[in-house]
């Protein structure tokens, strides 16, 4: 891992309450952990697991501090904390490869010297007239075969291969205990084209060192010939511009019928592209429906990962996913929460108010946590009916839906939150799992439709869709996104504010 990316969460707390989780450390387990989650709490719902390491709290990092003082600094910090947080398996690899914590861009460090990031390789060999250009070894008493009189240009040598690297896995079968005759049968039997899972002498070495099972699930597909693809798209007056149909024979799902001009021929979509996932969430054994809905939840942008038929090939014949290439690449990953409020507000084009009459329609936003939560902030001001949204981050489910700053809630998950409290209202989107159903309104709308004494429910929507995709059997309709200049909302200083926060999934101490 070139670096690590730790997740920044921010969490408040109600007065009387706790963040909802234990810090603890373990005899014999490095580092600040997490645990003992309480289901329905701040820490949960934030996106905080099991085993995650805190590497800093409200920007100072503690994990060389004590227990003692790291719990001080989050009873000190008052009724909200802000975490770095860095999942289990990789605060451990990041410990075996000496990486310095404090630094998220830091490489591996051996005596102070940098060192290159130590991963197994996966390497594609397509077989010329002189054959692939290496040959096996074997040492009597050494475990493994290796790779040895790799010939300079040959296909072996362009492919990634290296002498004295250690072969793991042909086709995505693991042959470490295979003899010698054995695996060279497997090669030859395998025809014109083989996958390969190799380990380099000292990538070899360390895994064996921190005891940890090598798969292809750590290798790099940096050698590999054939790269999966990345497609941003924006959703244009017509929808993205193709189909989505699963065909008889094959398995998946394939882009297919794209419209000429379209956003998603624009964007580099080909006929026949086989859909990995969207939104960087596989879709592998997800029905027609499924996808088609993860589609549509995407909002007006979506981003598609997609193979064409070369490379879901040469992935399916290593037994690995093409997700693994998402993984390895220098995602440019969305905001953490606290980041994207800092973000400046986007800058929107100005409409002519003039000869425009506002559409009084309430909105339904439809959204599937992800794991940084929703993405928005619900507040209520005491001894005043009714909910409002705040803080909506940049990118996040709640921005893709549709939900703007001063949204009133008038519906959740069909239940009508008018007269609810702030209580009852966040704990039927706590108890709506991972995706959730909001119908809100504009502040000015709302207000101007309780001036008229109109129910507002889903009637008003008329007949109106969540998103547009086109697909073999389904034609969904854009909900309209009203733009215009937002009034502040005005606000009664004199009385409390109630905010829960949606964004973003031994010695112990309940914090």
């Amino acid at each position: 891992m070139a670096g690590y990316k730790p997740r920044v969460i921010s969490l408040t707390k109600r007065p009387g309450h706790t963040f909802g989780f234990y810090l603890r450390v373990e005899q014999g387990e490095e580092g600040h952990l997490i645990r003992c989650l309480e289901m329905g709490g701040p820490a949960e719902l934030a996106g905080m697991r099991d085993g995650d390491r805190i590497l800093r709290v409200n920007g100072t990092f503690v994990d060389g501090l004590s227990h003692s003082e790291v719990v001080d600094k989050v009873r000190n910090s008052g009724a909200s904390v802000t975490f770095h947080i860095l999942d289990e398996a990789s605060y451990m690899l990041a410990k075996a490869q000496g990486l310095d914590l404090s630094n998220p861009q830091s490489t591996p460090v051996t005596n102070g010297v940098a060192k290159h990031t130590l991963k197994p390789k996966l390497c594609y060999l397509v077989k010329s007239s002189s054959g692939y250009g290496f040959s096996l070894r074997s040492v009597k008493g050494e475990q493994g075969l290796f790779m040895t009189e790799v010939i300079q240009g040959s296909v072996a040598d362009r492919a990634g291969v290296d002498v004295n690297d250690r072969l793991l896995e042909i086709n995505g079968e693991n042959i470490e205990g295979s003899t010698h005759e054995h695996v060279v049968d497997k090669i030859k039997l395998a025809g014109s084209s083989i996958m390969f899972l190799l380990v380099d002498e000292e990538t070899d070495k360390h895994y064996k060192n921190v005891r940890m099972k090598i798969g292809a699930w750590l290798a790099t597909a940096k050698y590999l010939p054939h790269k999966p693809r990345v497609v941003n798209m924006t959703k244009g007056p017509d929808g993205y511009g193709f189909l989505l149909k699963e065909e008889i024979n094959l398995t998946g799902h394939f882009i297919k019928d794209i419209d000429r001009g379209s956003p998603a021929e624009k964007a580099g979509l080909k006929e026949m592209d086989r859909l990995v996932s969207v939104d960087g969430k596989e879709v592998d054994g997800c029905s027609h429906e499924q996808v088609v809905d993860k589609i549509r939840l995407s909002g007006i942008k979506c981003c598609l990962l997609v193979v064409d038929k070369d490379t879901d090939q040469m992935y399916k014949q290593g037994k690995v996913s093409p997700m693994l290439f998402l993984e390895e690449m220098d995602s440019s990953s969305p905001p953490s929460y606290t980041e994207a409020l800092n973000l400046p507000a986007p800058v929107r084009p100005s409409i002519p108010v003039q000869g425009r009459k506002e559409e009084l329609k309430p909105k339904l936003c439809k959204m599937e946590k992800t794991s940084s939560g929703y993405g928005f902030h619900l507040n209520s001001i005491q001894g005043v009916p009714g909910q409002y949204i705040k803080e909506v981050v940049k990118g996040g489910a709640a921005d893709r839906a549709g939900l703007v700053d001063d949204d009133i809630v008038v519906e959740v998950n069909r239940v009508n939150v008018e007269q609810s409290s702030h209580e009852e209202v966040v704990e039927l989107i706590r108890n709506s799992g991972s995706s959730l159903e909001m119908l809100v309104a504009k502040k000015s709308v709302y207000d101007q439709l309780n001036a008229k004494g109109v129910a507002i429910t889903r009637l008003l929507l008329g007949e109106t869709s969540y998103a547009q995709v086109h697909t073999a059997d389904t034609i969904a309709e854009e909900v309209e996104r009203h733009e215009e200049a937002r009034p502040e909302t005005p606000t009664e200083p004199e009385r409390k504010r109630t905010t829960s926060s949606l964004s973003q999934d031994s010695i112990d101490e309940r914090l």
